[in-house]
């Protein structure tokens, strides 16, 4: 072609011109890359090209391309190729220049544009076909880049004109497709020009345009629906872009009809700048609808104003309320094809879906349609439309009602339901499958969606009896659920009608529609998701309809399936299995009305049974064969492997874990909330599995302390598991039954957990149901099932669980009695042989024992009222009508209660609260919900506030106690001041705050008492304790009188007085507390707080009024009377969980009064008529004492926070089926220690815990019995049943209590039968004894532990146990330190003779001379030979003897002058005495004197000694103890009467100590006495030592205040003079020499310290002076005869041999003993008057020979004649003129001249003579010296 070589030919000569580097050749041949590059580089070259001319030079070729065809040629195929390459790079160079303004400007230089448009408007079946889209894409470029310039010339030239005019002509010859090609070309200059100048637009318009477009795209119609589409939808999409181009707004008014929906506003709505502006497009548009029925053409129009009305909101209400387009399309729209119709309804809907706004008139037509039902299909989808608005929002339920639309639909579906209706059980068919059928599903969904939430529909669907007509539909599938939905939409204003539908179709179905009975009971789960129908369902049967549906399969999980369950898949049951039980748990959830009706009922064990009978549990009920299991799955893991199907089990087993799963959700309380899985397929790998393993036990981790909702549940898991076993597959079968019952002590492993399968029955459960597994210890089953009764048992059981169901005895014979026998039944659990009899006491110790270390009196858990604040942030016990205050003309009958009369409040004297509380859990944070113990409200009538006048809180953030009598009005937290801030700062506050330090614990069982005492008339003292301890004690305000600022009542009002223990709903704060509340009481006193102590001991199992209290043992220790602890009319309330039940507000009104009916349905927030809502009422303890009104107790309040447990672990409740004799048959069958010991444990277990118990045992006289079993199996003993005991007892508590003895009874015949320890192995008696020792000597406890002992008897019993040949040394030491602390705690003469009596049997002969066995010896080898049987006799007798004089010389023992005389006047001198006895061992004799001088050291009992004392008294007093001693024997014999005979003491006593004049400890003794000093151990043991020690240590206020003791200084005399005048042996030289030195010089040493003594002028110590210094006597045999009647010292008091006839002996001491008379004698001449009776010379003279004395007085007087005169007249006054030492000189020689004149003294008269001169001389000399 030329012309396309020459456009070739000119673009390289301009690229040369350009370049100016290459060929010609390199140009032609790089053309097309290099020039399209080239204008792509910089706009500068693009103008300099534009410039140049090309642009109109391209578009002249390309007009010629276009206008000239191509002529076929040859070689066509080989340059089509390359024309294609060209062309396109021509077409590229022209939109590159051409999309620039400039580009196009350049054109108008020339008339080829115009030509060119018109050419396609023109030419275009006569163009070349491969320039058409060319063409088209250079003119589209150019339309786009036009300017005003471009615009202005193509106007000129009216080339839109002309190309319009042109189309008009081609419209009706080219085909369709090609003229809306041509018209987007001319259409693209008319719609692109618009934004610069609308003249090309309004030249198109003036022309005819839209009528040209309009006949275009009605030539459209009948296109196939891809040819020429691209066109068709520009030249729309160009119309619809013209709907916007417009100079003017269009203006119309709004006419908005309502109601429209909340957020629609139309006068918000602000332009976007695309709305409507020019309407003619539009009606194209419209008109092209209207008049078409092509699918494809409506569709477009349909999505062309959809997309008009997505550019502005606005466009919907403009175009609308002008043109009406949805209005007048709706009443042509079932003219249309199907997709257009939906199409056309889904743009309605849009309107409301996307424009929120309610198109009213559209609807109507829309209704007209649905209720013409023209065409069925459009009346279908005009029902989806609307139905889709309805769900948008509520507001379409009341506009369609309004409408009759309701009316409308409702009247179709009864003309259908009464069709199916007929056509039921007929053969008649029924509806057409098609449009009808879901048309009629349509209309049931409408009518769904328009009850739902919407009452006033649902209630038109009744009114219009549509309830039966609509059970029609429930029979076919595909209506089934839009009619349940009505039907659940029915429920929310009839319930019980909708109730009665589905169960009663439920129940009416057959077996085989299992897929109806899935879709109603997926209904009914919906609607029970709501509590309030939860009522509906339990009256309308539905536990019983659900219960029927299991029955009905009954053998349908059979393995094979039989009969017609073969064809129902199995999975398809076990889903109806699982939605049944989904709708059971879901009715029971969080409903205590339901579960108490379900429980009540017996529908568990129902559930059971019919789970039973499905055919995959096992029922034939023959007996297991146990096998041994290899290995052991847990329940998790068959749970796992039985939802993966490749798991090898069969299918029945499958099942069977299926429903275990079932139930053990719910158990949970989480089945409800489960959906139905389907098995699944393993396909993980090693590490998935392993993955999920970890989850497994991550899960079970959190499942340990899971919560039990439902505990029947797990009661049904129990029943069917003895089903699980099936022959053929017993080990499989064992393995499953032991997973379950681990998995079931799983779910016990919390205390809450126990309490709560104990209420539900489980024990009883699986006695029943397990009664083979029970029965053989062989069982696989036995120990779990065991260790789960203990668990449970040990919180609580009934009696007739424990009831013995053999008729086995034991029989034992009864202490003291061979006739009387006791029967020992045994338990369920009991049989022959010690091993079950381990079996059965290791139960019954798990069953028994305390779970937690408490106090003694908490060891048993009480029953108790439980609130968690973590579940609703409150709950409380009501206590309504506290008292009611009441106006003096106020009616009766307002008050409640009961009893007669008003109570006063506040109380006159005061009150005080009583409680036991426990602290499971504190609350976390600083803002913890604090222990409210009691909050007392009061109202007064006629006004509307309620004040707070009393509270007790315990705030556990700081652990202080808050008390306050403020009054504070009662309202909500949150506008309530702060309760921990003291308000009130006045001296005497209103609340008072007292800290609790650590002393309470979570965990463990506290008591609380406030004592609020009045003082004055509106001062109070409040203390408070907890466990006896005191806190502190304040003044603070008394309660008002009147509440809040009342200063008077009205005499017909009156005042109301309530309380509430914990948070009432009011104070509603959720925490993490968690706290149980025990016994609690209000008195109207202040009471003591010994009262308090008595109620500790009594313990939180105590459950009375504190009438008759008697504490465990008391009544055997002591004579308690038994007195009131409070008054009964001063007791308000008493509160225990014991003493309560469920109950309805009914039975309240009818068994109390309407009032407190009324109040408690108020404060729980039921209805005052209620009589099915069950309500836990805790009955007032005291309601039935005399007095004034009281409350009738409390009820809870708050269904989930609140709970409730009445405790009766084993311990009690073995009481009531045998109590202690059963445990009493266990030691009987004990055979071993082991079983010895558990059943010992059992016993003390029980008895500590359960005072009835113990009370049993008293009366049964089982200690008794305990005492001869264990004497009987004492080969079985061991120091752990000893412990055991030792806790019986109550002396060993672990460290909690104090260790005095509280069991009396086994205190006195099983620990103090010491016999029956003696025989026991392992050296028990010892350890007994020194457990005895340590109760007796604990500082605390000892006085009452010694009491109880001396009650027992414990001194007989201990000194029998002397009696004991074979008792070792050291037994013997621990037994007298025993005696010792009794005797310390409590002394009594009875026990002191039982052991003086005991002593004189340990005394042998006279014949047995003691000092010849070495006590050291025997020590070292106590059971050598028979003859050291003496010697352990000695050291025992030493042993008591020590004993005794430690406890009468302790500090501790306080005894008066009466108690110590009466006790030694008992025991007699002669019983002293008998110990002092030359045979005993010398050992003996010091404790014996010891013993005797440590009772002498009492001067009024030491002169009765002296004169005189009846002796014979210790065996008199004695008589009868002595019964003890020979009890074994056949007859006592006679007692010889003795007579009565006296002893003078000192008399017998000199004697006997002159046989013992050796033994250095005597002189010490005696000279303790003498220095009147208590009796001590020097630290040397030689006599010179000793006495100079006590010299140094004696009491010298002792001395000065009582004196020196006379008889203990001639005693010390005579022992000196029997030592003196006997001769001396080499052999005893040592002592006999020394001892009466050092006693002389111990004399002589007091004597110069204390001079004036009168003891000094004693005539009996100067007549043993002058008898030691002057006479001689031989020493006379031994002390044999002393204690006879006829003795020498009984039959004379006094007397002395001829003193003639006793020689002088040559002892070395003689010299200083005349040096001691000389010093008494000179002392007294010069210090006494001679005219004083009684003078020391005088004394002396009688005694001493005359010779010998005047000698020595001369002696002495010539040596010491300068002695100088002292005046020794204490009253310092002489009796004469003479000089004191003159008249004693005369009187002297007065002596000695009588004596010369009777001739008794011979001696030279000079020297007489000599010595009285000088006498005379000397006193004469003082005389004149004075003077």
């Amino acid at each position: 072609y030329a012309g396309q070589s020459t456009s070739a030919k000119a673009a390289v000569q301009l690229e040369q011109e350009v370049l100016g580097t290459a060929t010609a050749t390199q140009c032609i041949s790089f053309c097309p890359v290099h020039f399209t590059a080239l204008l792509c580089q910089s706009c500068v070259t693009m103008w300099n090209i534009i410039a140049s001319g090309l642009p109109a030079a391209l578009l002249q070729c390309l007009y010629l391309f276009f206008t000239v065809p191509l002529k076929k040629t040859s070689d066509d195929r080989e340059t089509s190729e390359d024309d294609a390459q060209t062309q396109e790079m021509l077409v590229q160079i022209m939109l590159n220049m051409y999309k620039e303004e400039q580009g196009v400007e350049e054109l108008l230089a020339a008339d080829k544009l115009q030509s060119l448009i018109i050419a396609t408007s023109s030419l275009w079946d006569q163009c070349s076909h491969s320039w058409k889209v060319p063409t088209g894409r250079v003119l589209r470029t150019i339309s786009r880049a036009l300017t005003k310039t471009s615009i202005v010339h193509l106007q000129a030239v009216d080339c839109i004109k002309i190309a319009v005019q042109n189309l008009f002509t081609l419209a009706d010859t080219l085909p369709a497709c090609d003229v809306c090609e041509a018209a987007s070309i001319v259409l693209c200059f008319v719609k692109d020009s618009y934004p610069v100048s609308s003249a090309l637009l309004t030249e198109f318009e003036n022309n005819d345009g839209y009528q040209l477009l309009l006949k275009i795209l009605l030539r459209c119609e009948g296109l196939q629906q891809n040819e020429g589409d691209p066109f068709l939808d520009e030249i729309l999409d160009m119309l619809t872009c013209l709907t916007t181009c417009g100079k003017t707004e269009l203006k119309v008014s709004g006419n908005i009809v309502h109601p429209q929906l909340p957020h629609f506003d139309f006068e918000q709505t602000q332009s976007s700048g695309m709305t409507v502006k020019n309407l003619q497009p539009f009606q194209v548009l419209q008109s092209i609808f209207q008049r078409s029925n092509d699918q494809h053409l409506c569709g477009r129009i349909l999505a062309a104003i959809g997309t008009i009305w997505a550019w502005d909101r606005v466009n919907f209400f403009l175009l609308e309320w002008t043109l009406q387009p949805i209005n007048q399309f709706t009443d042509i729209i079932h003219f249309k094809p199907h997709p257009v119709q939906v199409q056309f309804f889904r743009l309605v809907e849009s309107i409301v879906l996307d424009l929120s706004y309610v198109p009213h008139e559209i609807l109507k037509k829309v209704q007209y349609l649905i209720k013409e039902n023209i065409v069925p299909f459009c009346t279908l989808t005009a029902l989806q439309c609307l139905l889709s608005m309805t769900h948008k929002d509520l507001l379409f339920s009341d506009i369609f009602r309004d409408s009759g639309l309701l009316g409308l639909l409702l009247s179709l579906l009864r003309k259908e339901a009464k069709i199916l209706r007929k056509s039921a059980g007929t053969d008649l068919p029924g509806l057409k499958e098609g449009p009808e059928k879901e048309l009629n599903v349509v209309m049931l969904k409408m009518v769904a969606a328009l009850t739902a939430r919407s009452v006033r529909n649902t209630v038109v669907l009744k009114d219009y009896g549509m309830v039966p007509y609509v059970k029609i539909f429930l029979d076919d599938e595909c209506y089934r659920s839009a009619t349940l939905s009505i039907l659940e939409q029915l429920s929310v204003i009839s319930c019980e009608e909708y109730m009665s539908i589905i169960i009663g179709a439920l129940c009416s179905s057959t077996q085989w529609e299992l897929h109806l009975k899935l879709d109603l009971l997926k209904s009914l789960l919906r609607i029970l998701e709501s509590p309030k129908s939860h009522s509906a369902f339990r009256t309308c049967s539905g536990f019983n309809g659900l219960l029927s549906l299991l029955s009905d399969m009954e053998g349908a999980l059979q393995d094979p399936p039989s009969g017609q369950w073969a064809a129902v898949g199995q999975n398809c049951i076990l889903e109806l299995v699982f939605y049944t039980l989904q709708g059971i748990a879901a009715a029971l959830h969080l409903d205590p009305v339901n579960s108490n009706f379900f429980q009540r009922n017996g529908l568990f064990e129902k559930m059971a049974e019919d789970l039973g009978s499905l055919g995959c549990f096992w029922t034939q009920g023959k007996r297991q064969i146990p096998v041994s299991l290899e290995k052991k799955r847990t329940f998790a893991e068959f749970l796992d492997a039985a939802f993966c199907s490749s798991e090898p089990f069969p299918v029945w087993l499958k099942n069977c874990i299926w429903i275990l799963s079932f139930l053990d959700h719910m158990v949970k309380g989480t089945l409800h909330q489960e959906s139905y899985f389907k098995e699944r397929k393993p396909e993980m790998g090693e590490e998935s599995r392993d993955d999920q393993e970890a989850s497994q036990a991550q899960e079970e981790w959190e499942m340990r302390d899971c919560t039990i909702v439902h505990p029947g549940a797990v009661c049904v898991m129990v029943r069917l598991l003895p089903k699980l076993y099936k022959e053929g597959h017993a080990q499989l079968s064992q393995e499953i039954q032991c997973a379950v019952v681990d998995h079931i002590q799983s779910l016990v492993k919390s205390e809450k957990s126990r309490q709560v399968m104990c209420e539900s029955g489980l024990l009883s459960t699986v006695i029943t149901s397990c009664q083979d597994a029970f029965c053989s210890d062989r069982h696989p089953l036995h120990l779990p099932l065991t260790r789960l009764f203990e668990k449970l048992a040990s919180q609580a059981v009934e009696p007739h669980v424990l009831r013995p169901s053999a008729n086995e005895t034991k029989v034992l014979p009864r202490q003291g009695s061979d006739s009387t026998i006791v029967a020992v039944r045994t338990s369920p659990w009991l049989s022959k042989g010690s091993a079950l009899a381990l079996q059965t006491a290791m139960s019954l110790i798990s069953m028994t024992s305390p779970r937690n270390f408490q106090l003694h009196s908490t060891a048993l858990a009480p029953s108790f009222v439980e609130f968690d604040m973590s579940m609703e942030g409150y709950g409380c016990l009501y206590v309504p009508t506290l008292a009611t205050v009441m106006g003096s003309s106020a009616d009766q009958s307002v008050s409640g209660g009961t009893g007669m009369g008003s109570r006063m409040f506040p109380p006159s004297s005061g009150l005080t609260l009583s409680c036991w509380f426990l602290v499971s859990k504190f609350g976390l944070g600083h803002n913890g919900h604090p222990l409210r113990f009691l909050t007392v409200v009061r109202h007064m009538s006629r006004t509307e506030q309620e004040f707070v006048c009393f509270s007790v809180s315990f705030f556990p953030q700081d652990h202080s106690l808050v008390i306050s009598t403020e009054e504070v009005e009662f309202q909500p937290l949150d506008i309530m001041e702060p309760e921990g801030e003291v308000l009130n700062p006045s001296p005497l506050p209103r609340q008072v705050q007292f800290g609790c330090g650590k002393l309470v614990v979570a965990g463990q069982w506290h008591h609380l008492a406030v004592t609020v005492a009045k003082e004055g008339k509106k001062n109070c003292v409040v203390s408070a304790y907890v466990n006896g301890q005191m806190l502190g004690s304040a003044k603070m305000q008394y309660l008002q009188p009147l509440p809040g600022c009342c200063t008077s009542m009205e005499p017909s009002s009156f005042i109301d007085v309530y309380g509430y223990i914990a948070t009432p709903r009011i104070w509603k704060h959720k925490s993490s507390l968690t706290w149980r509340l025990g016994p609690t009481h209000l008195f109207e006193e202040a009471i003591s707080v010994e009262t308090i102590e008595v109620i500790i001991k009594l313990g939180p199992q105590y459950c009375s009024n504190f009438q008759a209290v008697q504490l465990q043992g008391e009544d055997q220790c002591s004579d308690h009377t038994i007195a009131p602890l409070v008054a009964e009319d001063k007791i308000s309330f008493g509160i225990n969980a014991v003493c309560s039940s469920l109950t309805t507000v009914q039975d309240i009104k009818s068994s109390y009064n309407e009032v407190d009916g009324r109040l408690i349905a108020k404060e729980i927030g039921i209805n005052s008529r209620d009589s099915s809502t069950p309500i836990f009422l805790a009955k007032n303890t005291a309601g039935h004492l005399s007095g004034s009104l009281r409350t009738i107790g409390s009820v809870a309040v708050g269904q989930y926070g609140v709970r409730v447990f009445q405790s009766s672990p084993a311990a009690t409740s073995l009481n009531f089926v045998g109590g202690p004799a059963i445990l009493l048959g266990l030691i009987a069958m004990a055979r071993d220690d082991h079983t010895m010991y558990a059943a010992v444990k059992v016993l003390n277990s029980i008895l500590n815990s359960s005072p009835l118990s113990e009370k049993l045992m008293r009366h049964i006289h089982g200690y008794q019995l305990l005492s001869y079993l264990l004497k009987r199996k004492s080969q079985l003993l061991n120091n752990r049943i000893l412990q055991l005991l030792f806790s019986l007892v109550g002396t060993t508590e672990l460290g909690f209590e104090s260790s005095v003895i509280k069991n009396c009874s086994a205190f006195q015949h099983d620990l103090c039968n010491f016999e029956l320890w003696m025989k026991a192995p392992d050296n028990l008696d010892l350890a007994l004894l020194s457990h005895l020792v340590e109760i007796l000597q604990s500082s605390r406890d000892a006085r009452q532990n010694v009491a109880i002992a001396y009650q027992v008897q414990m001194v007989p019993k201990l000194v029998f146990l002397f009696n004991d040949p074979e008792i070792s040394s050291s037994k013997i030491t621990v037994a007298c330190t025993i005696l010792s602390h009794l005797l310390l705690g409590y002394f009594n003469t009875r026990d002191v003779l039982r052991i003086g009596l005991f002593l004189v049997y340990t005394l042998k002969p006279s014949t047995v001379d003691e000092n010849q066995i070495y006590l050291d010896s025997v020590a070292e080898r106590p059971t050598e030979a028979s003859n050291q049987t003496s010697g352990k006799t000695i050291c025992l007798r030493n042993q008591l003897l020590k004993m005794l004089l430690d406890v009468i010389r302790s500090d501790k023992l306080h005894l008066s002058s009466e108690e110590k005389e009466k006790t030694f006047l008992a025991l007699g001198p002669d019983w002293f005495l008998l110990f002092t006895q030359s045979y005993l061992h010398f050992s003996t004799v010091v404790l014996g004197i010891k013993l005797l001088l440590c009772f002498l050291h009492d001067r009024l009992l030491l002169n009765k000694f002296k004169e005189g004392i009846v002796a014979g008294r210790w065996l008199e007093n004695s008589s009868a103890g002595l019964s003890i001693l020979i009890d074994n024997l056949k007859s006592h014999p006679p007692l010889p009467d003795n007579g009565y005979f006296l002893i003078f003491g000192f008399s017998v006593l000199q004697r006997c100590l002159t046989d013992h004049v050796h033994i250095p400890e005597i002189y010490l003794v005696v000279a303790e006495l003498f220095l009147a000093t208590p009796q001590s151990d020097p630290p040397e043991k030689d006599l010179e030592s000793m006495l100079q020690w006590l010299l140094q240590n004696h009491l010298t206020e002792n001395v000065s205040k009582f004196g020196l003791c006379a008889e203990a200084a001639v005693l010390l005399l005579e022992m000196v003079r029997f030592t003196v005048d006997k001769p001396i042996a080499d052999a005893e030289a040592s002592w006999a020499i020394a001892y009466p030195g050092n006693v002389i010089e111990f004399l002589r040493l007091i004597y110069h310290s204390y001079t004036q003594d009168p003891v000094w002028h004693c005539p009996d110590f100067l007549k043993t002076l002058a008898m030691l210094a002057f006479h001689s006597e031989p020493p006379k045999g031994g002390t044999e005869g002393l204690l006879t009647p006829d003795g020498p010292a009984i039959a004379e008091g006094k007397g002395c041999a001829d003193p003639s006839s006793l020689p002088l002996l040559p002892h070395p001491a003689k010299k200083q003993v005349w040096d001691f008379v000389r010093v008494l004698l000179m002392d007294s001449l010069l210090n006494i008057p001679a005219n004083k009776q009684g003078h020391p010379l005088e004394l002396l003279l009688e005694v001493s020979p005359i010779s010998r004395l005047c000698c020595s007085t001369l002696h002495w007087g010539w040596k010491d004649r300068t002695y100088p005169a002292r005046s020794s007249d204490p009253h310092g006054a002489s009796e004469s003129a003479a000089p004191l030492s003159m008249m004693n000189i005369a009187y002297f020689v007065q002596k000695l001249v009588e004596k010369l004149n009777s001739r008794m003294f011979a001696a030279d008269p000079k020297q007489i003579l000599i010595f009285i001169a000088k006498q005379i001389v000397s006193g004469d000399f003082s005389r004149n010296t004075e003077k």
